[in-house]
């Protein structure tokens, strides 16, 4: 009777053995044999002048050596690339058993509307197709434009005084944009300011009216100078350049003729002193 008792207990054992490692084989069998194209994260948001990256691993289950070739179903207007170890390719040929893994990257159409879009990836043989479905979450873009309220970028100074300039900072794209920084890149001894000189929000749309004051040294040369005023963030910029005509003020020009009046009697004199001799 204890000979039957053991016997059964080691039975059932096995029995319930067999029944909770069979599952777990049968998980792995149709695996194998099996080619496969997947990514490894298949929704990514960005802005619309980024860059989509996907990381995707196409494996050959094929049992022998395939030539791939990648395509993608993007809406129009838009550009996908496809690279592995940092070249770009169209197709690759595997061997069996082998897993390859490919960069994706796609490019959004600079006119795109935010929302979510679907772009199918396929690797295609003679005898299959694999494939995987990517999505772009475009969240908005950036964009900055600097300029004037008039339009107009020149105007004229006298040589030694200041002169304010009324700038114009817009937000021309869909999302927001924060820290906006004012600079200039005058001419060698010239000095420009800003009011404010910093711009902490700007929604969509709007725009913020911005002073500057340029200042120009004593005893410069008329003449025609630039200076490039520039507003940006860590995601956009915007350049303006502005062009001023420098003009000498009306004390040097009368002091200059003065000099010249001064000049000509000295010479007359010489002339009529030791012309004669």
């Amino acid at each position: 009777m204890s000979t039957l008792s053991n016997y059964l207990s080691v039975s059932l054992f096995c029995f319930s053995f067999a029944a909770f490692t069979t599952p777990a084989l049968a998980q792995k069998i149709p695996g194998k044999g099996r080619s496969a194209f997947t990514v490894r994260l298949m929704n990514i948001e960005a802005t619309a002048k980024e860059t989509f990256r996907y990381n995707a691993s196409l494996y050959n289950g094929s049992g022998h050596t395939q030539l791939y070739e990648l395509r993608a179903s993007a809406p129009e207007g838009w550009s996908t690339v496809f690279r592995t170890e940092g070249s770009q390719i169209a197709g690759l040929r595997m061997d069996s058993g082998r897993t390859q893994d490919i960069s994706v990257e796609i490019t959004a159409a600079p006119s795109v509307k935010p929302g979510k879009y679907t772009v199918p990836v396929v690797a295609v043989t003679a005898t299959d197709t694999l494939r995987t479905d990517l999505e772009a979450v475009v969240k908005g873009n950036y964009g900055l434009e600097l300029t004037t309220p008039s339009g107009r970028l020149s105007d004229e100074i006298t040589e030694g005084r200041s002169k304010q300039i009324q700038l114009t900072v817009k937000n021309t794209g869909t999302l927001p944009l924060e820290g906006l920084e004012l600079s200039a890149q005058a001419p060698v001894g010239w000095n420009a300011t800003f009011e404010p000189a910093k711009i902490d929000r700007l929604d969509p749309d709007k725009e913020q009216n911005i002073t500057a004051t340029l200042h120009v040294p004593d005893k410069t040369i008329a003449g025609d100078y630039v200076t490039s005023f520039t507003v940006r963030n860590n995601n956009a910029n915007s350049n303006a350049a502005f062009r001023m005509t420098v003009k000498t003020s009306l004390l040097a020009g009368w002091i200059g003729m003065l000099v010249i009046l001064l000049s000509l009697g000295i010479v007359y004199y010489l002339i009529r002193k030791y012309g004669r001799r």
